[in-house]
Formats: C-alpha cells, structure tokens, sequence
C-alpha cells in the first residue's frame, strides 16, 4: 500500500528577495486578516511592504533565509523511516508549507503523481488553532479533490512522545542552570485576544502541554507566556518579554522552552535567541537558557508516528 503523509508547516522565506511576497502571502490569508478580499488583499501588500524593511533585518541575522524548509525536510524523512520500520507500505511524507514553497498547489500535483492508496494531513501545529492548522487544511482541501481516502491529524497537544521529547530537552535545560533558583517558561506564539474569544482552542491546548510538561519535572516553578506579538490588537497573555522581565526582578535564572515550535526559525532564532536573551541580560536574569525545539528527537517522531498509524487503523475500522 503507498501512504502519502502531508505534513503542514508555516513556511518561511528561503532568501531576502522572498521575505516580502512571504509577507504578503501571510497577511492574504483570510484567517490571520478576517476582511474581505478586496480590502484584505490591499491591505496585505501595503503591510508587507511596510513590514518588510525589519523583516529584511531579522532574516539577515540567519543566513539570509529561513531555516525551516529543510528542518521540515528532515522531520518527513525521519518519519517516513520511522513508519517503514517492520511493514511492507511505502510512505512518503511531502512537506507542504502555508506562506512560501513548497506552497500547497504543487504539494498536490506531487502527490498526484505519486498515487497514494491512503492520505494522512499531519500538521506540524501540536496546538490546534484557526490561524494554522484550520488555514493549512482550507488550502489543502480547497485545492485537492482525491478520491483516496484520507485522515486528519487535527492536534496533539499532549501526545506522549512530544511530551517525553519535550521534557527531556527542558530537562536538559534546568541542568544548564544549575541547582540557583530558576523558572520555566513555556513560551507559544501569540493570538489576538479576539481569536479566542471566538471559541479558538489554541490556548487552552499550550496550558494541557505546558502541564502535561511540568507535571514530569518535580515541582520546578513554571509559567506559560506569549510571543511575537504584532499589530494594535490586544493579545492573549502574558507576554515573554513581560515574564523574563519579571524573572530578572525575581532574581532567578529562566529556562525558556518555545512549546508551540517543533522547528527552528526567526521566531527561535532571533527573537528567543538574540532579542529575549539581549532583555535578559538587561533585566538582570542570572542566567538564561533557550530549549531547542523537538525537531527530530526520536521520541517525537516516534510520537508523530504513532499519530499516522492510528489515523490509518481509525479508517480502517469506519471502512
């Protein structure tokens, strides 16, 4: 049997000559500007354009590029090993960004010519929100029309093997800091207060990973906060700035765990790494560690693994 597995990620721009159309793609998006389209798409370009001098600035301090293509890369090819281990199926895992390419009109073409018994959507989003995963699976099924049976992975918020990857990891975190009082914070990306308010789930599922987390690390002291926060809306919080500011005041060293990434981009490696670290320094923090993300820990590909064949074994028992 061939098994497809899509995997949706945000995507990020792959040079400086990419990141405003990347910009422009994002902010065209019906679910992160809920205009209509003769105002959104306007609207859209002269965002861009505005925003993309700092943008330009950011992705300069990685290489010119977001990183996150060939990360997603990776994590399809180690779950396609992962899968094949001790059956007969051929999988294929494409990688199917939101904003910048792969862009989802090519994934299916791909997919096409590969001519899949089975489709699994996966998308790389532990928390469900409408702004990523729900936008990620509007584009895909607004494009592709196969017969082929498929299955949604909708979240995961506190599957086992994300939770074991991701406590080991902070694990390694807290010894980076030593036995000094310290503190976790579990930092997720933002949302417009609104999008909550509206019934977003995306929330409640960062606070069930952050506990399912903290549960596993003996009583350490731990808080969830948000990021990258944009615009004059109010939005969810409270903010990361706002908490490594808080650790500095407490004097206790910050063990900083980005929770809703599984890959590494601007939003780790300039905001987290360069940005937060540079307030950390200036609040007075003892001591400040970033947790990488899970990428392809073993546990987590393994988790994400078990996801797929228990999509595939919940069609097989509807059949």
């Amino acid at each position: 049997m061939k098994i497809a597995i899509i995997l949706f990620n945000l995507g990020g721009p792959d040079s400086l000559e990419a990141v405003q159309p990347f910009l422009r793609n994002l902010f065209s998006d019906p679910a992160i500007i809920t205009l209509p389209s003769w105002l959104r798409l306007p609207l859209a370009h002269f965002i861009s354009k505005r925003r993309a001098p700092k943008a330009l600035g950011i992705y300069e301090q990685i290489g010119g590029g977001s990183p996150i293509l060939g990360q997603t890369e990776a994590q399809a090819r180690a779950l396609e090993e992962a899968l094949s281990q001790g059956n007969h199926h051929e999988w294929r895992g494409y990688v199917c960004m939101r904003y910048w390419h792969p862009l989802t009109d090519a994934v299916v073409k791909s997919v096409a010519r590969f001519a899949p018994d089975r489709i699994v959507l996966l998308p790389l989003y532990p928390q469900f929100s409408t702004t990523t995963t729900a936008s990620s699976f509007r584009a895909w099924h607004k494009v592709a029309h196969f017969k082929t049976p498929t299955r949604t992975v909708e979240s995961y918020p506190v599957e086992p093997g994300f939770i074991a990857a991701s406590v080991e990891l902070v694990k390694q975190g807290l010894s980076e800091v030593g036995a000094a009082p310290r503190r976790v914070l579990f930092s997720a990306h933002g949302l417009p207060e609104k999008v909550i308010k509206a019934g977003d789930p995306y929330q409640r599922q960062v606070e069930q990973t952050a506990e399912a987390i903290a549960s596993q690390l003996g009583g350490v002291d731990w808080t969830v906060c948000y990021q990258s926060r944009v615009g004059p809306l109010k939005w969810i919080g409270p903010s990361t700035d706002a908490e490594i500011a808080r650790a500095g005041a407490d004097k206790v060293g910050v063990v900083l765990y980005p929770l809703s990434f599984v890959s590494e981009h601007s939003e780790t490696l300039v905001e987290l790494d360069i940005e937060y670290r540079h307030l950390a320094d200036k609040a007075g923090v003892p001591k400040y560690v970033r947790v990488p993300t899970v990428g392809t820990h073993p546990q987590f590909i393994a988790g994400l693994a078990n996801l797929v064949r228990a999509a595939l074994a919940e069609h097989e028992e509807m059949a």
